[in-house]
């Protein structure tokens, strides 16, 4: 890029306002205009911002002259403005800093300052500035900071101007003293987590917002603060020196940032006006001002978008490494004990991590190896920095002799079938490019867009997201989203024939042709190169090839004419079949767009599949089979027990599908027996009995359902010295809470069931009444960990997501396993009014994975929101 305009220090500082907006408007068309000139690269971006940067610092300072601001205060650059880059149509962030009333000099509060103050701001406007100002003294500062992380940041991010460097060298310090590394580390995850979830959680969104979405110049930018914070410094180089990064990683960071950069500079010139979302009203024209041109098999703008994705799934790639280095830096974890998992891999506080740096090159088998472990090791909850980095640099290795390697094959083939975490696995493997690597097919749609009034991710992530919905149908905690697919799913023998077909359905969009009939040849082929039975191979190949047919004749043909059903249904041949096709359509048509999907859209499908089922000889509430199954054998227990017939009416018309899915037969005729005469109670109901498992006992809990009752139950077993090993919560169609526990007393262990009977009628008693109470809820007890926690300690961990439909969270905890934890996690909730839907407690051996469904006003509000995550983890932390 050649030479800017000289525009700074061309007038006198005591220029009229007139004379200052002629000069700044001026200032800014040219550099604007010599940047719309000059080819799209990033080192001219760079140019680009610095130099508006510095033309907005040269403005303000005359104007802070002309102003006649006092001499004890000081003008600072905060926020982005204050890292000396801003954007063309970005806000000009600025903090006028007074000193302390009781410091003497100016009074802060009086009438003739804020008037001054007031002209400043104002004629910062006049003249075009669009400023974002705040005016605050010392004491201001700390205490504003320490009340809101955002506020923080800000300050964090702080340049001189003008006025008085006293002032600004006491500004840095008093904040300097204040800043604690941890809490503003925690802070800024939750907020990024936030972040992220509110931005679809993909870099691949068709319309990305190039700075807030996962991988746009936010998660960058926290990265820097992060550091900033931590004094272990400002730059990327600087963080390289600290032994964060190393050179190459270095060189890549700053390689996609000025590819975003520049992306994001071109985009506010395009749209004359602050936007930082590439809409696909504006992909055409900003693609055109790097001077794409499309082609007949590319758009100008997928071109555009190609280059904007690979920079953002790198920068991705790049902030889980460097923030789990900061993470381990300043919490202190680099010296965690390993647990040996193989001679390979070993078990760093939850993250996979490899033997030695050198592991996947001297045997490739381990790079597949890492993910069927990471899939099959239940404590694990991610990969460590060292195992990123290693497969970040041995992508290149990954060539089609391995890809042709029996032992790859062979292993691939074993994560599509192990029984559980596929979602994790394959969104891990394509997040870190192994996916694409191995499966070369999969390659070649990484980042296409598709360009339709449906899909909002790109071909790659709507394949995962299909893939992640047909999961879900097999894993009871989510009934509550579909629950007909649920118990359609519990009927299905082999799973992993879902999985393929997801994973391959779309797998040939983009290449011109029919992609459905193109991706049954790609999985016949996949098929036949890894063994699969030739049985096996036809039914993905069928499901893969007619994936759009069941949407298609649902929503098209007139499902009332018996000719359609009869076509249909002569097409997809047997039950198995429909079966297959029914959860395959409804887990794609809901990977599209969570707005894509309707109530009368699922009625379509839903009477394809009876009519259908009806049609092909099958039992036409073959949807309901395994709820109904489990039914019958509840009334068969009742039957037993010498109730009447009926008794399980009241109680089972009030429940939905998912209650059936997660209770098995002899617990729906245990709670039916129990609660037909209290249907409509005003008193909380508990019956407790020895447990089925043979262990401690099972506690029936039905109740009015309030905010604090699952804590109040909580409360009662910790203070009655029992462990809850398992809470089963459901919230019926009448109001009415209906909790199932297993809980052990360790007191009683060495006596049996025996011990155990005797304690019912006092639990019984004394849960009631807790159930009922009404008065503050108790303190936690502080509780001892064990040694084996001590030794190979569980980081802590929240994470709090809207469900599929936007309408409920997904709470998911994970922690070191104690005796009062659920209690403390369960007032946590109450204490917000955050309502609890449905519950999983999991304990696997020293470690707890908890997950509830929840809802709640608090939940809705962003900082309330960061309060409660933030008091969540204190809470589980706390020893």
């Amino acid at each position: 890029m050649s030479a800017l305009p000289s525009i700074i220090g061309t007038e006198a500082p005591r220029a009229s306002v007139a004379e200052l907006r002629e000069r700044f408007r001026a200032g800014k068309a040219a550099l604007l205009a010599h940047f719309a000139e000059s080819r799209a690269t990033a080192p001219a971006a760079t140019s680009l911002l610095r130099a508006l940067a510095r033309h907005v610092d040269q403005t303000l300072a005359d104007l802070w002259t002309h102003a006649g601001m006092p001499a004890s205060a000081a003008l600072l650059a905060v926020g982005g403005y204050g890292r000396g880059e801003l954007f063309p149509y970005s806000d000009v962030d600025v903090l006028v800093l007074l000193p302390n009333p009781h410091a003497g000099g100016v009074d802060a509060h009086s009438d003739a300052l804020r008037s001054t103050i007031e002209a400043f701001i104002t004629a910062c406007w006049d003249i075009g500035l669009e400023i974002g100002s705040s005016v605050r003294t010392l004491d201001e500062c700390v205490t504003e900071a320490k009340a809101d992380v955002t506020v923080q940041t800000a300050l964090l991010e702080s340049r001189m101007l003008t006025g008085s460097r006293r002032m600004f060298n006491a500004f840095r310090r008093v904040n300097g003293e204040a800043m604690d590394a941890r809490a503003f580390l925690r802070a800024k995850t939750f907020e990024m987590r936030q972040r992220q979830v509110k931005y679809e959680d993909t870099p691949y969104a068709l319309e990305p917002n190039c700075k807030e979405s996962p991988g746009g110049l936010r998660d960058l930018q926290v990265l820097g603060w992060i550091s900033r914070a931590a004094g272990l410094g400002r730059t990327w180089s600087e963080m390289a020196s600290h032994g964060l990064l190393t050179p190459f990683e270095v060189k890549q960071l700053q390689r996609h940032e000025g590819t975003l950069k520049l992306i994001r500079a071109r985009l506010h010139l395009v749209a004359r006006r602050r936007e930082d979302r590439l809409v696909f009203d504006l992909q055409t024209a900003v693609a055109e001002s790097f001077g794409y041109q499309g082609n007949t098999t590319m758009r100008a703008s997928e071109m555009l978008m190609q280059r904007y994705y690979w920079a953002a799934k790198a920068v991705s790639q790049l902030n889980d490494v460097l923030l789990l280095n900061l993470e381990e830096r300043i919490n202190g974890s680099e010296d965690l004990t390993m647990q040996p998992l193989n001679e390979r891999f070993l078990d760093r506080g939850g993250l996979l991590e490899i033997a030695s740096d050198d592991l996947y090159k001297r045997d490739p088998h381990a790079i597949l190896e890492t993910f069927h472990l990471y899939q099959t090791t239940l404590q694990l909850r991610g990969l460590s920095a060292r195992t990123m980095r290693a497969l970040y640099n041995v992508r290149n290795q990954m060539n089609g002799a391995f890809r042709k390697d029996p032992v790859n094959r062979a292993r691939f083939l074993a994560i599509l079938q192990a029984p559980q975490r596929q979602t994790h696995a394959f969104r891990l493997m394509n997040a870190t490019s192994v996916l694409g690597r191995y499966l070369w097919v999969f390659r070649r749609i990484v980042g296409r867009m598709q360009h339709d009034l449906f899909h909002v991710y790109t071909v790659d992530q709507h394949i995962l997201m299909v893939l992640r919905n047909m999961r879900r149908f097999f894993i009871p905690e989510h009934a509550h989203e579909y629950p007909k697919c649920t118990a359609l799913a519990a009927t299905f023998d082999k799973p992993w024939i879902l999985y393929v077909a997801a994973l391959f359905h779309d797998v040939a969009k983009g290449r011109g042709g029919d992609h459905s009939e193109l991706g049954g040849s790609e999985v016949r082929r996949f098929c036949k190169d890894h063994g699969v039975e030739k049985a096996d191979a036809d039914f993905i190949e069928f499901l893969v090839r007619h994936h759009l047919t069941m949407s298609h004749t649902a929503q098209k043909e007139d499902l009332s004419d018996p000719r359609v059903i009869g076509d249909f249904a002569a097409k997809v041949g047997d039950p198995r079949r429909l079966t297959a096709l029914y959860l395959l359509t409804v887990a794609d048509i809901r990977g599209t767009s969570p707005k894509v999907w309707n109530a009368w859209k699922g009625k379509l499908l839903e009477d394809l599949y009876r009519l259908t089922m009806r049609k092909l000889g099958g039992d036409v509430l073959a949807i309901d089979a395994e709820i109904d199954a489990r039914k019958k054998e509840a009334r068969q227990i009742l039957a037993l027990h010498s109730a009447l017939p009926g008794t399980e009416t009241p109680l089972w018309k009030t429940l939905d599908h998912s209650y059936f899915a997660r209770h098995d037969p002899n617990e729906l005729a245990w709670h039916a027996r129990s609660l037909w005469r209290h249907i409509a109670t005003d008193i909380p109901v508990v019956r407790a009995r020895p447990s089925p498992l043979g262990e401690g006992l099972q506690v029936l809990l039905y109740s009015p359902d309030r905010a604090d009752l699952f804590a109040r139950i909580c409360g009662y077993f910790d203070g009655a010295g029992f462990s809850i090993q398992d809470a089963k919560i459901h919230t019926t169609n009448a109001g009415f809470a209906l909790d199932t526990f297993q809980v052990v007393n360790p007191a009683y262990e060495d006596d049996g069931p025996a011990g155990y009977r005797d304690l019912i009628s006092l639990v019984e008693h004394q849960a009631a009444l807790a159930a009922a109470s009404t008065g503050p809820l108790p303190t936690p007890r502080s509780s001892r960990v064990s040694r084996r926690v001590k030794s190979f300690p569980v980081v802590p961990r929240v994470s709090l997501r809207p469900d599929e439909r936007a309408q409920r969270w997904l709470l998911s905890i994970s922690a070191s396993d104690r005796s009062g934890l659920l209690y403390s996690v369960a007032r946590v909730l109450a204490q917000y009014r955050i309502n609890l839907q449905l519950a999983k407690v999991s304990t696997l051996g020293e470690r707890v994975e908890d997950t509830f469904l929840v809802d709640g006003a608090a939940l809705q509000n962003n900082r309330l929101q960061i309060q409660v995550e933030t008091e969540l983890l204190d809470a589980i932390s706390a020893a």
